[in-house]
């Protein structure tokens, strides 16, 4: 017998929507989290309300920041040349993890063409241009996926900066094509960045 509880249906939906997760995945998920509804549900919901609440995205570097406070961004005092463009935070991050970059990162939020309804004004492309100048940067290293939505970003990217006197780079070797950066391994990361190729500013 199936309970079709709109509740939990609509549950199901929303976790099927995160990465990695299916529909089968997602009632296991929520199986679990209704047999422990005070020592799971509770706590998490508390959680998840505290990170709405309190959590936002920078508006100038995409990093997250706590709400009312200053972003990572401005308060670095360290003094980069560098900075490595990126898709989302979990690209950040497993660049991070890889310890192949020193330099500032700037999460763009999404690429163009991932979603119609997802306009230019959506990512941090200004605020990019605008980090460039700021900060006197000698290099931009764009490390958008090996997909079309990142490529067409990448190009979009670079028609952006090329006026400027800074060095345009994008990964090189190591990145197949269609690939994900947040799905890659250390040693391909590593490859890549290595490898990276200089893009004509002509």
């Amino acid at each position: 017998m199936n309970n079709n509880i709109p509740e939990i249906e609509d549950l199901i939906k929303k976790f099927s929507k995160l990465p990695g997760l299916g529909p089968k995945s997602a009632k296991r998920i929520i199986l679990k989290l209704i047999n422990n509804k005070e020592n799971m549900i509770k706590p998490l919901a508390k959680v998840l309300a505290n990170v709405y609440k309190n959590v936002s995205r920078c508006n100038e570097c995409g990093n997250l920041k706590v709400v009312n406070q200053k972003c990572i961004c401005e308060t670095d005092t360290n003094s980069y040349d560098k900075i490595c463009v990126v898709e989302n935070l979990s690209d950040m991050w497993v660049i991070e993890s890889a310890n192949i970059f020193k330099g500032y990162f700037h999460i763009l939020g999404g690429t163009l063409n991932s979603d119609e309804k997802y306009e230019k004004k959506n990512l941090l492309l200004e605020s990019l241009v605008k980090r460039v100048k700021k900060n006197n940067l000698k290099e931009v290293i764009i490390a958008t996926s090996a997909t079309v939505e990142g490529q067409t970003t990448a190009h979009y990217i670079e028609d952006l900066i090329k006026s400027d006197k800074v060095k345009i780079s994008k990964l090189g070797q190591g990145l197949p094509v269609g690939g994900e950066i947040e799905q890659l391994d250390d040693g391909t990361l590593v490859s890549a960045f290595r490898n990276r190729v200089p893009v004509s500013n002509e």
